[in-house]
């Protein structure tokens, strides 16, 4: 009972640990319509301002339709543009111009859509992972919901204007803070200029990507070598849309505008008023954790961390988190002083957000006067112990 006690109280303070958070400050607005700043690795918000309105994505739309593809798709697979996929393209959007029966790496596909912001490339990989535009964006919907998005809606690829496709600069910085955190994602949005190569079709297309902040190709004045990616986007009705991310003192925030006639140098003051306002947080631990262990001189041994992670506060206000045990159901002795036994984890909300493995404070020893040095009766304990842990506590 007391092994159990331990292990419940252990598991109640932990997963009921939370830091509440609030931002913004007085004074300080930018020219967007809605604008949100988070720190990539915790998902605190920073500054905020009329986030969960709902406005038009503009091309902002491609960071999901992205993301997808990586995730259910092959890099290396040719696709075979159709007639259908690109039936229906608004003539002065974004295209590379492919053609039907032209045929593309699904990867060369991701870079068009990213870098040029091609629509055309958007149907073509959409019809590739689900069979059809409409079945691709119903996939899209799905993952908004399970990413825990409240106010986003899709109802094409690309992001081209339509009443019934809309979203909110707090749901983008969803999005987005969970698809740059995929590698592929990451390589393909932060490339600045890349050659697709000939197909059968045309020649050889030479990308560059339609956010100044991260090349000088068109413009110097805002070009800012921390900033990377991620999504640029602009329609009529949507205005200037801007999602990109800024490293600095080993710190990643995400900045997202909308309908934001000056997003290129709001961006910049955003990241310049954040930054400022960083400081390490060192997180407080948890008294203790504790594994049972099976066939040693004691029933339990206490786990210890040897370095607390350090996170960062915004302005003095700490990151909100829940911290879990990551641990097994029971040790066999013998366990040496210092042997990892598990981890604890910091999640803000689904996203991992530290990590640090638990070692023994202690040894365990296999009682001299017993006989469990027999092998037998060992493996006898072991199949013991695996169905009492199947039974209600």
């Amino acid at each position: 009972m007391k092994r159990i006690l331990c292990l419940l109280l252990v598991f109640a303070l932990l997963g009921g640990l939370t830091v509440s958070v609030s931002a913004s400050p007085v004074g300080f607005r930018v020219d967007a319509k809605a604008a949100l700043l988070l720190d990539l690795n915790t998902g605190q918000t920073i500054y905020e301002q009329d986030a969960d309105e709902v406005l038009y994505p503009a091309s902002l739309t491609k960071i999901m339709t992205a993301i997808l593809a990586i995730e259910r798709g092959d890099l290396s697979d040719v696709v075979t543009a159709s007639d259908e996929a690109l039936t229906g393209l608004d003539p002065d959007g974004t295209t590379v111009w492919l053609t039907a029966g032209e045929k593309m790496p699904l990867e060369d596909l991701l870079y068009c859509m990213l870098l040029a912001s091609a629509n055309d490339a958007c149907n073509v990989v959409a019809e590739y992972i689900a069979g059809s535009v409409s079945e691709f964006v119903d996939m899209m919907n799905e993952k908004a919901a399970e990413l825990g998005c409240t106010n986003t809606h899709f109802n094409n690829t690309n992001g081209l204007p339509d009443e019934d496709h809309y979203t909110s600069a707090r749901d983008l910085a969803i999005i987005t803070q969970y698809a740059i955190q995929n590698p592929t994602f990451w390589e393909i949005c932060t490339t600045t200029a890349y050659t697709v190569a000939a197909t059968n079709v045309f020649d050889a297309r030479m990308l560059v990507t339609t956010n100044s902040m991260t090349t000088t190709y068109k413009y110097y004045y805002y070009y800012d070598p921390r900033i990377q990616g991620v999504k640029t986007g602009f329609t009529d009705a949507a205005g200037r849309c801007l999602v990109s991310a800024c490293r600095r003192q080993a710190r990643t925030l995400i900045c997202v505008t909308l309908n934001d006639r000056n997003d290129w140098a709001d961006h910049s003051a955003l990241y310049d008023y954040g930054f400022a306002g960083a400081s390490d947080y060192e997180v407080p631990l948890p008294e203790q954790v504790c594994v049972q262990v099976e066939g040693g001189d004691v029933q339990e041994v206490r786990g210890y961390i040897r370095e607390p992670p350090k996170l960062t506060a915004w302005y003095g206000v700490p990151p909100e988190y829940t911290v879990t045990a990551e641990i097994p159901p029971f040790l066999l002795a013998p366990v040496e002083r210092g042997a990892e036994i598990g981890a604890l984890i910091w999640r803000n909300g689904p996203v991992e957000i530290a990590r640090t493995p638990l070692y023994a404070a202690k040894s365990v020893q296999v009682p001299d006067d017993t006989v469990q040095d027999s092998w037998f009766v060992r493996t006898i304990q072991r199949i013991r112990c695996m169905f009492n842990r199947l039974q209600p506590v």
